[in-house]
């Protein structure tokens, strides 16, 4: 079953690639496959099944017999009651009954453990990253928190990985400044981010926030003051406002307003027939990719956190509403610390400070007019993006 329902699955949400490279037949025959193993297995265990029913029906009708002839044996000569015959038939279909549902429990009892192991395999995994429960913060410290983010020295390993992901990392993220990241594809820039938030720990070296290493901070407590803003940008079934809201649940009308505005989604909002109390389906399948990067955006701009992320979250969007949000970013974050990982130049080209990685090392550090000068990997990445007109 679990088979079949994967395949199905696949099919489903693969649709559009499985009509764009016709391979219907070829899924019809997986599916059909998968059917077929099922069926097999279902026709064996009602197999079994039409042979036992009728088998304890038989012994329940012949036990009955069984019970009424020696009974009435009994009643005739006078050593007992019809009554005590009638309880002692009772007591004989009800044992019976109970076999009959003992005999249903061998069907059920294969799934029920087949499931249970399933869920007991989530049950036992423990986190890898646990919050700190030795660190010194007080009130005080966590509400000034500045949002100064410090690399010093990081490296990081996947699981099982020979190479590093990252390698040595050394920079300063400052308040009030935005930090752009690029690289080429698989350089670490997204690995980096999740860094941050310890969605991953460091395999080397370590990552400071107020100069106070992040794991020495609650998780609970260094996450809420952290606006993250996925690569893939993910909405939940509700309302626009109630994703809005899932930034900051006692946020208020205007503010969501507000973060909706410098996100440049008020005006696509407003145009939908209910605005804010609009629905948003499963996975936001009723919004287009620019659309939900931007609800993505508003969503983390309503936390009003110290630190913004923002991973390649600019990737949807023309030029004109890139242009226009960034604009718009820089009133609402300027007392924050900006750290955006991003592919195209003119999302970068104003940053404060660009920090440039090539397979998981940095190539250089500087403003757009230090590493044209610099950085051959930047000059590189700018010369395939943007022709020397453009450039000059």
């Amino acid at each position: 079953m679990d088979q079949l329902n994967l395949v199905l699955r696949e099919g489903l949400t693969g649709m559009r690639v499985v009509r764009s490279f016709d391979r219907q037949e070829d899924e019809l025959k997986r599916f059909d496959q998968a059917n077929q193993e099922m069926t097999m297995t279902a026709v064996q265990v009602q197999k079994i099944m039409a042979a036992m029913m009728p088998m304890m029906m038989l012994i329940m009708n012949v036990a009955t017999l069984a019970v009424v002839w020696f009974g009435g044996l009994r009643i005739s000569h006078g050593a007992m009651e019809v009554g005590d015959l009638m309880a002692f038939i009772q007591y004989a279909m009800q044992i019976m009954f109970s076999l009959m549902m003992g005999a249903m429990l061998f069907i059920m009892i294969p799934r029920g453990q087949a499931s249970a192991q399933r869920i007991q395999e989530v049950l036992a995994i423990k986190p890898d990253i646990s919050s700190s429960t030795n660190h010194q913060l007080n009130k005080k410290e966590i509400e000034q928190t500045q949002g100064l983010v410090e690399f010093k020295h990081v490296s990081f390993y996947y699981k099982g990985a020979e190479n590093p992901a990252l390698m040595d990392l050394n920079f300063t993220a400052v308040p009030g400044e935005t930090t752009a990241i690029i690289g080429g594809t698989g350089s670490g820039k997204s690995t980096l981010l999740n860094l941050i938030p310890r969605f991953y720990d460091v395999s080397e070296g370590e990552i400071l926030i107020d100069g106070i290493n992040i794991k020495n901070w609650p998780i609970e407590v260094l996450r809420r003051k952290i606006g993250y803003v996925p690569q893939k940008a993910v909405l939940f079934t509700g309302s626009v406002e109630d994703n809005l809201r899932f930034g900051h649940d006692n946020a208020t009308d205007d503010e969501i307003k507000q973060a909706a505005s410098i996100a440049v989604a008020d005006e696509f909002v407003r145009q939908m027939k209910e605005g804010y109390a609009s629905i948003v389906s499963q996975g936001g399948k009723n919004l287009s990719g620019g659309q939900k990067q931007r609800l993505s955006i508003a969503r983390a701009l309503v936390r009003k956190p110290p630190i913004y992320l923002f991973d390649d979250s600019f990737s949807a969007l023309d030029y004109k509403t890139d242009a226009k949000l960034r604009e718009a970013l820089i009133t609402q974050t300027q007392a924050a610390t900006c750290i955006i990982v991003a592919q195209r130049i003119s999302t970068v080209i104003n940053a404060d400070k660009i920090i440039v990685l090539d397979d998981g090392k940095v190539a250089g550090i500087g403003s757009h007019q230090a590493l044209m000068k610099s950085c051959k990997v930047y000059q590189e990445i700018v010369a395939s993006q943007v022709n020397k007109e453009e450039l000059a």
